[in-house]
């Protein structure tokens, strides 16, 4: 068993706080008023709040979300993330990595 302290994690943002053949986890903070915008990942992303308010935008459709808060985005679903307040985030990306998240002659980073 691993056990990580998502709260009191002090690393430059965003980190890498575990990864393995099969998923990764990456923890982001965001400040008061940071966005990730319009954006989107080959692999099913998985969102969850783990400090702060974030705004969630898919499709048309914004989610504003605190503690606990769980997301998922289906692999190449176009989202955002912003927070006007701050906040702490973990993405965990699965399958990792999806075929095709590596373009040819891109090399690969096990960070």
């Amino acid at each position: 068993m691993q056990v990580w302290d998502l709260t009191s994690l002090d690393a430059p943002t965003p980190v890498v706080v575990h990864s393995e053949d099969d998923a990764r986890a990456i923890l982001i903070s965001l400040v008061p008023g940071g966005e990730l915008g319009d954006h989107q990942v080959r692999e099913r992303a998985w969102v969850t709040v783990v400090e702060g308010e974030a705004q969630f935008g898919c499709d048309g459709r914004t989610e504003t979300c605190g503690p606990g808060s769980l997301l998922m985005f289906d692999p190449g679903e176009r989202h955002s993330v912003r927070s006007s307040t701050g906040a702490r985030i973990l993405l965990v990306l699965a399958p990792w990595p999806a075929d095709g998240h590596y373009v040819d002659g891109e090399l690969r980073r096990d960070v």
